[in-house]
């Protein structure tokens, strides 16, 4: 794994965990952390059960025992990181969104699209698709229960940037983070609402916002462009994302992305109405579907509350007795056994790579759309 943040932490729990609740195909082995600093990555490594460390992904890739890399770093690395291991003949797992740019994007598409004649296998992380009740959304979906989709509505509410004295940090920084809310969380948003309504945003019209263009500067030694501490650096991302988007089918989706939202810590919702009914996730509420059935005795209709914990349900049925919650960390796990047994099956993981792509497309033609005056853009 290359990286040890915070989805470095992530990642590990869902590799130490998953072959012991599910069935595998094949058994990870949690190899080598590989980080800038020799210090962190040693301290991340002994805390999540990484068998040694390394400074240098590119030596790390080039070994003959390595089979699996997982990026999780910012996203101005992914590109790098990703087509040289697959050159190498490694599977990888990438973190989304998948790049900072669109061209960066397909360049790991082809060479996804190369490695896969040679049976290597690439996925991009959007792990909300793996959260029981979200895919049980899809399959009802799927399954024709809400009838006709008719319209979407998505939304990612975070409150952690609403201090404007808080530090600068690499996600608003648009070189090392390709966009700012719009691509650290309104690509769920995106990813979520194409997963469930199985559907792709065909064209959008939006805009995109900076609140606080100015931050204090990390205090420890020198701030992200080099200069002293003391002083403030320039935000060059967008701190909220407003935009409506008409899928491929014409059906029309509303979608918003900020880290502005006082009081709202992980409020990613989606609604998706039919006509014949409806769903509505909260991933703060993550244990649980609403579902509406249209077709019911109007004397008995409206929303109800489904507690996604039945063994029948996704994923479920390796883990706990009904009721007994799942948390956020549980859906790395899930990624991580679909991961291997596709690899060891042969197939294709999704989302692949090429689906990366498309909502890179997205989120770019979010960009482009705001930048000339919120005119519809075609994806």
């Amino acid at each position: 794994m290359v990286g040890n943040g915070f989805m470095g932490a992530a990642h590990s729990q869902g590799w130490r965990v998953a072959p012991r609740f599910f069935e595998l195909a094949a058994t990870p082995e949690t190899t080598v952390l590989v980080g800038r600093d020799e210090h962190r990555v040693a301290a991340a490594a002994d805390n999540w059960g990484w068998h040694e460390t390394s400074t240098s992904w590119r030596d790390t890739i080039a070994r003959d025992d390595i089979d699996v890399v997982d990026i999780v770093t910012p996203g101005d690395s992914h590109a790098e990181i990703a087509i040289a291991a697959l050159e190498a003949g490694k599977h990888v797992l990438c973190e989304k969104p998948l790049a900072n740019t669109v061209a960066e994007a397909e360049a790991m598409a082809a060479a996804a699209e190369r490695a896969t004649e040679q049976g290597i296998r690439a996925m991009v992380g959007f792990t909300y698709r793996r959260v029981p009740a979200v895919t049980f959304a899809r399959d009802l979906v799927a399954a024709g229960r809400i009838g006709q989709v008719r319209q979407v509505r998505a939304v990612y509410l975070q409150d952690w940037l609403r201090d404007a004295e808080s530090p600068m940090t690499w996600r608003l920084d648009k070189t090392r983070a390709g966009s700012g809310a719009l691509g650290d969380i309104g690509a769920h948003a995106v990813d979520l609402a194409q997963f469930v309504t199985g559907r792709q945003l065909a064209s959008v019209s939006g805009v995109l916002e900076t609140l606080v263009a100015e931050r204090p500067l990390l205090a420890e030694g020198r701030g992200l462009s080099g200069t002293a501490a003391a002083e403030r650096g320039q935000v060059t991302v967008d701190d909220v994302a407003l935009f409506t988007g008409r899928f491929d089918d014409g059906v029309l989706g509303s979608f918003e992305a900020t880290r502005f939202s006082t009081g709202r810590k992980n409020a990613l919702r989606l609604e998706v109405s039919g006509s014949d009914g409806a769903i509505a996730f909260n991933l703060e509420d993550l244990n649980s579907l609403q579902f509406y059935d249209a077709t019911a005795d109007p004397a008995v209709q409206g929303f109800t509350k489904v507690l996604v914990t039945e063994p029948e349900h996704p994923y479920v049925s390796a883990w706990w007795p009904a009721g007994h919650m799942l948390g956020y960390e549980h859906g790395f796990s899930h990624q991580a056994r679909d991961f291997v047994d596709a690899i060891v099956r042969g197939e294709q993981p999704r989302p692949s790579f090429a689906d990366g792509l498309q909502v890179q497309r997205v989120l770019d033609a979010v960009e482009t759309s705001s930048g000339a005056g919120s005119a519809w853009t075609a994806v």
